[in-house]
């Protein structure tokens, strides 16, 4: 499969499989994501992985309720252990983070596994539910496993309404 072709058959994922996901493929979708850039090369982010299923419950509660983070057989959460502004005046943790987390769902949907990249829920929950250390900054939480479902293609607007070439 070729890069763009993973790039037109990502969805986001809402219904998974119970089917557990082989350790060699959680690891490649994990360290999709050690590799990717981030600022000064600091890599000052961390991957929670929970795969134990209780866990898991409590923390479909911290993410609004949503039953996807308990039905995937691994959820994943990317934070920053310090929050840290760049000069750009951006989040060093939520950039990085959001790069690693675009290099993460790629590579699962390359290996036939979903996500779905969930910006609802309750940073300070999660942190509780996971015991994350105070300055903890939760940019995102995703869940992980084989796809129960094969949503269509969402539209996307014209290359037109994005693209803003300057001469």
């Amino acid at each position: 499969m070729t890069f763009d072709e993973i790039v037109k058959a990502r969805r986001s994922i809402r219904s998974y499989k119970s089917a557990p996901i082989e350790q060699d493929k959680l690891l490649a979708v994990l360290d999709a994501g050690r590799l990717a850039p981030s600022a000064r090369n600091r890599q000052d982010w961390r991957f929670t992985v929970v795969t134990n299923q209780k866990l898991r419950e409590r923390l479909s509660y911290a993410c609004c309720g949503q039953s996807v983070v308990a039905e995937a057989p691994v959820s994943i959460i990317l934070w920053g252990r310090a929050e840290d502004v760049m000069e750009c005046d951006q989040s060093a943790a939520t950039v990085d983070c959001s790069i690693a987390l675009s290099f993460m769902i790629l590579k699962a949907q390359e290996l036939g596994l979903g996500t779905c990249w969930l910006g609802a829920f309750k940073a300070d929950e999660v942190a509780k539910v996971l015991d994350l250390p105070d300055g903890a900054v939760i940019v995102a939480v995703t869940p992980l496993g084989y796809p129960n479902e094969e949503p269509a293609a969402r539209p996307r607007k014209s290359p037109d309404a994005i693209y803003d070439f300057r001469e």
